[in-house]
């Protein structure tokens, strides 16, 4: 490849709409053109390592036995309609449309009900069975925000994998397979990555592992043991219940807190720890018009524990303040659990504790010395709160660290959930009609670009991994329209790389400066450069520099291409 014939577009200014670093690097070394909020064209150096990445997933998948097919990205609302999803998923994400006829379409997300649909009609004998379908496939969600370029984008590229089965112990064959199938993808990418414990969502189902590229503009906060493998989302860790406290119930007394609606406030107002306090939360429940969640006044309520209740309503919803002046007849900063109308469900380590604080559900007012079972009477003690630094790891080796991620890929055991709405039967090795089992495999192509550079840059640019660069080395000649030994030792360099496949770009632009091409380079992020002139040629060597250790060093031809190679 020749640069004077190929589309080079960079940036010298920062975007302003860039939030990130990959947001920003990724338009600066124009990989990427914004067309609409959330949607993005690839220019030819971004499609290059979109290219890449789609060709390491497809060669690992391919080895695991799965099959590639197309899905249609445009898919009917009937299909949608089956599983139960049409009016449900995610909030309004779903980008709906109607074609000339006015019959409901939308523009898929992802496609459990368009391969479950396809399973119906081509699978029905266990004999079929297992098999694995993935594509490669541009997705969208409307989402409310866009934001981080292609971390958070409407549109997106994505490959999807899905699974059948003809019973669960199949099917947890083929997820532990994926398990590995993910973990080798993000090996040959060279990240720094981690597979987490995580919830099923919307997609559904029971067991769930997210793949997290370590990155501290990762939006998700991982849990990590400092002694063992294990990671776990931090609204999904479990947090292990403390010893309860031994010392002797005290009588209840009312004290005045006036305007002290935190627990912050209330801790420094009464002169107690905060870890002597509670916090009561009322939510919508499914049973009941209100739950109550009690944790310790230092903790943080997971979203994805309270939405596990059965009796909390899904999505989690607090309560409004007009409910619960109804209700108790006070503000939302005086709530506490004693006397309270409805279930009361209390955190394990708020449950450990004795003597405590809580608010006395009249304005201005707080309660001393609140116990359990004498004070409040308790629905049941659950894990409600997000697991902190220091917490003993749940497997019980070592404490607790946090890290964010960015994820990059997800896998799910559905089980039946879209095979039973839907009717995706088999005949069992008995002759029997069983639903199928499903398994779900998603990992982001275009998201993948976004956090690899956010874990490989520094403050020029990009710095590629060998594997995945848009070019694996780039030549820059000195003036070699002047110099006849310059072109020629040019372009014979270029022969011999070609011919040995590697992935090179010649940059022959006579009309930009030496410099520039440098620094364009190194903020595309091009692993190898070889710079040929005058000076250096007359010792017989060319200047050779590595983009990450960023040394120029005088070298033979020789030496560079085996360096390079």
């Amino acid at each position: 490849m020749r640069a004077k014939r190929y589309s080079i577009s960079t940036l010298k200014e920062t975007p302003s709409e860039a939030e990130i670093t990959s947001h920003r690097l990724m338009i600066r070394a124009g990989l990427i053109k914004k067309t609409a909020s959330g949607i993005y064209s690839w220019m030819p150096l971004g499609l290059r390592v979109l290219k890449k990445i789609e060709k390491i997933i497809r060669e690992e998948m391919d080895t695991a036995g799965a099959q590639e097919v197309l899905l249609p990205a445009i898919q009917p609302a009937e299909l949608w309609k089956e599983s139960g999803r049409w009016d449900q998923y995610d909030e309004g994400l779903l980008l709906k449309l109607k074609d000339r006829h006015s019959r409901d379409f939308c523009f898929g997300p992802t496609h459990e009900e368009v391969i479950t649909d396809l399973a119906r009609t081509e699978l029905k004998s266990h004999r079929q069975l297992p098999i694995n379908f993935y594509q490669i496939q541009t997705k969208f969600r409307d989402e409310t925000r866009p934001r981080f370029g292609v971390l958070r984008a409407r549109e997106f590229i994505m490959k999807d994998a899905y699974s059948f089965h003809s019973d669960k112990a199949s099917l947890e064959e083929t997820y532990q397979l994926m398990h590995s199938v993910y973990s080798k993808i993000l090996q040959r990418m060279e990240l720094d990555y981690r597979p987490v414990e995580a919830d099923s969502g919307s997609i559904g189902g029971n067991a769930s592992t997210e793949f997290h590229v370590i990155a501290e503009s990762g939006e998700d906060v991982i849990a990590f043991s400092t002694e063992s493998d294990y990671a776990a989302n931090v609204e999904l860790a479990e947090a292990i219940a403390p010893p309860s406290e031994t010392e002797n119930m005290l009588e209840m007394e009312k004290v005045p807190t006036p305007d002290a609606k935190t627990i912050e406030k209330v801790s420094t107002l009464l002169e107690i720890p905060e870890e002597k306090t509670i916090k009561t939360l009322l939510v919508k429940g499914s049973e009941t018009e209100i739950v109550a969640l009690v944790l310790r006044g230092d903790h943080t309520l997971s979203s994805v524990k309270a939405e596990k209740l059965s009796s909390v309503a899904s999505p989690l919803r607090m309560a409004d303040p007009e409910e619960i002046m109804t209700a108790l007849g006070c503000q939302i900063g005086y709530i506490g659990p004693c006397n309270l109308p409805f279930p009361v469900y209390v955190d394990r380590s708020a449950a450990a504790i004795r003597n405590f604080v809580g608010g006395a559900n009249e304005d201005g007012y707080h309660i001393r010395n609140i116990n359990w079972h004498r004070d409040s009477k308790i629905e049941a003690i659950v894990d409600l709160r997000e697991i902190k630094v220091g917490d003993p790891s749940p497997d019980g080796k070592g404490k607790i660290r946090l890290k964010r991620g960015i994820e990059v890929g997800h896998i799910f055991q559905l089980g039946d959930k879209y095979s039973k709405s839907m009717k995706a039967n088999v005949l069992n090795d008995s002759g029997k009609t069983t639903a199928l089992q499903m398994g779900c495999y998603g990992m982001g192509v275009t998201r993948l670009a976004g956090a690899v550079i956010e874990q490989n840059h520094d403050e020029s640019g990009i710095i590629w991994p060998h594997v995945l660069a848009p070019f694996e080395a780039v030549i820059i000649p000195i003036n070699a329209q002047k110099s006849q030994k310059v072109f020629d030792k040019t372009e014979e360099l270029y022969a011999e790389l070609k011919d040995l496949g590697c992935d090179v770009i010649l940059d022959d632009r006579d009309d930009v400066r030496p410099g520039v091409k440098f620094n364009e380079w190194e903020l595309i992020g091009v692993p190898h450069r070889l710079v040929i002139g005058e000076k250096s040629l007359k010792k017989n060597k060319i200047e050779y520099t590595h983009r990450k250790k960023g040394e120029a060093l005088e070298i033979s031809k020789e030496k560079a291409i085996s360096l390079i190679n």
